[in-house]
């Protein structure tokens, strides 16, 4: 793989980690822009390695797909971190899904799946920035009338 490519890939990978990552930061969430930058970055040098290894021919077996599924079983671990449970409540869910998504967005950098990724991170980023604004004003709503109808019944 040229070295160029290979650059493209990772700081492609990397970039697009980081905006989803900014989105997590600035709704200071446990994961951020690092957390999710690096995410991404490693899910793509893992997959440039799992699909470089077929170029070196290091065994005939060589199935690039097994390495990315490893990617997905590895980044649950970190993710299953990032959930936590405060009294009646658990947080930290949507993160847990945002750096599940971005392993599989570096990953796709790193395989060449440049449209697929960079569209997965504008998807991403949309829906942690607006549907959370519609999910915040949605329960707002329902908090406000819930109140009203406590009032009516006393």
């Amino acid at each position: 793989m040229p070295e160029l490519s290979l650059i493209f890939r990772l700081i492609l990978a990397t970039g697009l980690g980081a905006l989803v990552g900014f989105e997590r930061e600035r709704s200071h969430k446990v994961a951020g822009l690092r957390t999710h930058a690096l995410v991404a970055l490693g899910s793509a040098l893992f997959a440039i390695i799992s699909i470089s290894g077929g170029l070196f021919q290091i065994s005939s077996n060589i199935d690039p797909l097994r390495v990315v599924s490893n990617i997905v079983v590895g980044i649950g671990f970190i993710g299953a971190g990032s959930i936590l449970r405060r009294g009646n409540r658990v947080e930290g869910t949507t993160t847990a899904a945002s750096l599940w998504t971005v392993a599989a967005i570096g990953a796709a950098a790193g395989l060449g799946l440049y449209f697929a990724s960079v569209f997965t991170a504008i998807v991403v980023y949309i829906v942690l920035t607006f549907l959370w604004r519609l999910e915040k004003s949605m329960v707002d709503k329902v908090r406000y009338e819930d109140d009203g109808d406590n009032e009516e019944d006393q």
